[in-house]
């Protein structure tokens, strides 16, 4: 990763950028510590360009793409006066548990619980259900099949990309996916929620960006997560409210068939507690 600060780059590319690559560029300088929480479409959509143009700004000033354009920048910012210590003055713990706490609350006010409803019956109607998702979006998505099995529902989570394009060919209508991407900008995730999506199948967008990639392939888009830079990724807060929007959809199964799902928690309950001390 590039060393120079993120400001200096951007101005030794500046002549050579066209007319709308310099509005991205102007807008990054003055908004730092704003942009490295922007899915790629906020930021195409705060200049007033598209996001090709955004994504051609990246690779103009030396970078891959749009996720090391925000993590160089996220370098940056880390290493100013400002951001350092911010947890030196305050205890670690009660500052964690309120930011983790916060985000829970703030995400369960923003929860559209038609959207939500039409998820858990989609879910509960389905042929076949899959959930997709790479790096911490790949764990939430094995708990998700965990938390399912346990009240009879059987899912199958896919963190391979490999796996989740194969199994995206198979589907059709009838089955139902689960796209699991905080940032909504993951590409293994993406292509393969396209591949289903081709196929006729219902896809559900589990992601912290209402205005993100991911969404333009969902039938229903639930947020899900919380704000973090690029050096945060995976973080607590984050996790613990994606999984709290899995939690949501269990329950509401759950309670679709509640003597059901209470017979089958009871036996998968005995199935495992030889194995456990």
């Amino acid at each position: 990763m590039m060393k120079t600060p993120v400001v200096e780059i951007i101005h030794s590319y500046y002549p050579s950028l066209t007319n709308s690559e310099k509005k991205v560029a102007e807008y990054v300088i003055n908004h730092l510590d704003h942009v490295i929480y922007f899915s790629v479409t906020d930021l195409a959509d705060e200049v007033g360009v598209g996001e090709t143009t955004v994504l051609r700004f990246c690779r103009k000033i030396g970078l891959k793409g749009y996720q090391e354009f925000k993590l160089t920048i996220a370098q940056n910012i880390s290493e100013s006066p400002k951001h350092e210590n911010v947890l030196s003055n305050s205890n670690l713990v009660q500052q964690i548990a309120s930011n983790t706490i916060e985000s829970v609350t703030n995400l369960a006010s923003i929860i559209n619980e038609e959207d939500l409803n039409r998820t858990i019956e989609l879910i509960h109607e389905a042929r076949s259900m899959h959930f997709f998702g790479v790096g911490s979006s790949g764990i939430t998505a094995l708990d998700a099949k965990s938390r399912l099995l346990r009240i009879g529902k059987h899912a199958d989570a896919i963190t391979d990309s490999h796996l989740q394009a194969m199994s995206a060919a198979t589907l059709s209508e009838g089955d139902v996916v689960v796209g699991l991407s905080l940032s909504g900008s993951t590409r293994d995730t993406l292509e393969s929620l396209k591949i289903a999506k081709e196929n006729g199948a219902t896809i559900i967008a589990i992601t912290y960006y209402s205005r993100s990639p991911i969404t333009q392939f969902a039938d229903i888009v639930l947020l899900g997560g919380a704000k973090e830079s690029p050096l945060e990724g995976g973080s607590l807060t984050a996790k613990i409210s994606q999984l709290f929007v899995v939690d949501l959809i269990c329950t509401g199964l759950a309670l679709l068939e509640k003597e059901a799902s209470l017979s089958m928690k009871n036996k998968t309950a005995e199935a495992v507690v030889n194995k456990i001390y």
